[in-house]
C-alpha cells in the first residue's frame, strides 16, 4: 500500500489574507516503508513572506521571487500524489492551502483519502502535546535537524512518528516455517525463520561422554 507523506510551508496561516505555499514536500510509503520517490519545490507566492511565517521557515521573499509558481509544477504534483493515501499533521491547514492554490488555476479539490496525524495523537493522548516536536520527543526520535520546518525534514519526522501512531514496529522474529529460503525485507508480515538442524546418533554419543568426563573433573576439583 502507498502513502504519501505531505507537509507545506506558507507565506502566513490564512488564506483569506491572501496567503500563500512557498513550499511542498511528500515522501513515498511503501507498506510504510519509505521509498525512494520523493517530491519537493520551493514557490514563489507572488506576494510577501509574513515575519512570523519567515521566523518559522526563514525563506525570504528575494530567494522565493526566483523559484517557479505553482502553475508550473500543478500538474507534477497532482501525478504524483494520485490514488495514494496522504499522510499529514494538521491536514486542514495544510489542504486548505492546497485547494486554494488549485481553486485559483480552475483545478478540483483533491478527493486523497487523508489520515490527520494531529487527529490520531489527540485521540491517543488527550491532555498532551501532540505537535511534531512534542510526538518526536515522545517517541525519542531525533529531530535535532528541525532548527526551521523545512517540508522534506518534517516529512521524515512525521513519517516515524506516524509509524509510532498506528503501533506498527519492526517485523518479530518467528521461526515457526523451517523450509523458508527466502523473504522480502518489504513485506512488513514476514516471518523470519531458521532450519532445525538435529545432531546425529554418533554426535550424541560424543557429546554424552564430553559431559560425563567434564562433570567428572570439576566435581572432584
Amino acid at each position: 500500500m502507498k502513502e504519501i507523506v505531505l507537509d507545506t510551508e506558507t507565506t502566513g496561516i490564512s488564506i483569506k489574507e491572501g496567503h500563500r505555499i512557498v513550499e511542498i514536500g511528500c515522501i513515498e510509503l511503501n507498506n510504510l516503508v519509505p521509498t525512494k520517490n520523493k517530491f519537493h519545490c520551493y514557490l514563489n507566492p507572488e506576494r510577501k513572506v509574513s515575519e512570523k511565517a519567515f521566523k518559522v521557515h526563514g525563506y525570504s521573499d528575494d530567494f522565493l521571487s526566483k523559484q517557479k509558481k505553482f502553475k508550473e509544477i500543478a500538474q507534477e504534483f497532482l501525478n504524483f500524489i494520485e490514488g495514494k493515501k496522504l499522510i499529514i499533521h494538521n491536514a486542514e491547514f495544510d489542504l486548505g492551502h492546497i485547494n486554494n492554490e488549485l481553486k485559483l488555476l480552475g483545478i478540483n479539490k483533491i478527493n486523497n483519502e487523508v489520515i490527520d496525524t494531529l487527529v490520531l495523537a489527540r485521540d491517543k493522548f488527550p491532555g498532551s502535546g501532540i505537535s511534531l516536536d512534542a510526538l518526536c520527543k515522545r517517541y525519542r526520535i531525533d529531530n535535532s535537524k528541525r532548527v526551521q520546518h523545512t517540508a522534506l525534514i518534517d516529512c521524515d519526522l512525521l513519517s516515524k512518528v506516524y509509524i509510532n501512531l498506528i503501533d506498527q514496529k519492526e517485523p518479530m522474529l518467528e521461526f515457526n516455517e523451517p523450509e523458508q529460503k527466502h523473504f522480502d525485507l518489504k513485506n512488513k508480515n514476514v516471518d523470519y525463520c531458521k532450519k532445525i538442524i538435529n545432531p546425529s546418533p554418533e554426535e550424541l554419543v560424543k557429546h554424552n561422554l564430553f559431559l560425563k568426563k567434564n562433570l567428572k573433573k570439576n566435581f572432584f576439583n
